[in-house]
């Protein structure tokens, strides 16, 4: 599928070390510039204005529970909602993903984002990191996961990405993407594993990345 790309958008990626962290901010960063503008916000006050000239909000992936969500985007949720409700984007990442569901922001239309490993026939239950076999648009992947997300539901939406057992890893739901494995992992993410190191992409699974982001936003 090829894309119409005009102007170029911006997209305000939320940053809260280690709750949505650096490294995974670094490497949507990365995977999608130049492509696309970036503002950073966090959990702190923000100017009336400031999603004015926004397209897309972006949640990475981190460590957090339902208490640090509550901590981190309470000065934020209804004006996300908002933003989300009048037709802006939304794009989460492992704990991102998880932000969309029912528990958490409730932007998600019949559609939740559970863990993966807790679900039948999942090929791991433990959350440690691995690269996870996916099929992304029908090309298989080994894709980088820790404790990462499935949508479930009956929900209408685009599946670009599932696990092996069928459930869905990555799908595009109206103006909502998420993604429950890690497409923006660098390569010293492999490395800080010994067996990670063979699994590292080479920057492809950016390219994949930035086709998604595409899709969500242009389609």
């Amino acid at each position: 599928m090829s894309f119409i790309i005009g102007a170029m958008k911006t997209i305000a990626v939320f940053l809260h070390q280690p709750y949505c962290s650096v490294q995974s901010a670094n490497g949507i960063i990365h995977a999608l510039s130049p492509h696309y503008r970036f503002k950073i916000f966090t959990r702190h006050e923000l100017e009336d204005d400031f999603f004015a000239d926004v397209d897309c909000v972006c949640f990475p992936g981190g460590f957090g529970d339902a208490q640090s969500f509550e901590y981190l985007t309470g000065a934020h949720q209804q004006r996300i909602k908002k933003f989300v409700q009048n037709g802006g984007h939304y794009l989460g990442i492992c704990m991102g993903a998880y932000w969309a569901g029912s528990g958490y922001l409730d932007i998600l239309d019949d559609l939740d984002c559970v863990q993966y490993i807790t679900r039948p026939s999942t090929d791991t239950r433990r959350p440690h990191a691995k690269a996870l076999a996916v099929d992304w648009m029908g090309e298989s992947e080994r894709m980088f996961f820790y404790d990462g997300c499935a949508v479930v539901g009956e929900g209408s939406c685009s599946t670009v990405s599932s696990y092996a057992n069928g459930d869905r890893m990555a799908v595009i739901q109206r103006n909502i993407g998420v993604i429950g494995c890690h497409p923006e992992s660098e390569s010293h993410w492999y490395h800080s594993y010994s067996w990670m190191r063979p699994h590292w992409h080479l920057g492809k699974h950016h390219a994949l990345l930035l086709d998604f982001v595409n899709r969500l936003l242009y389609k």
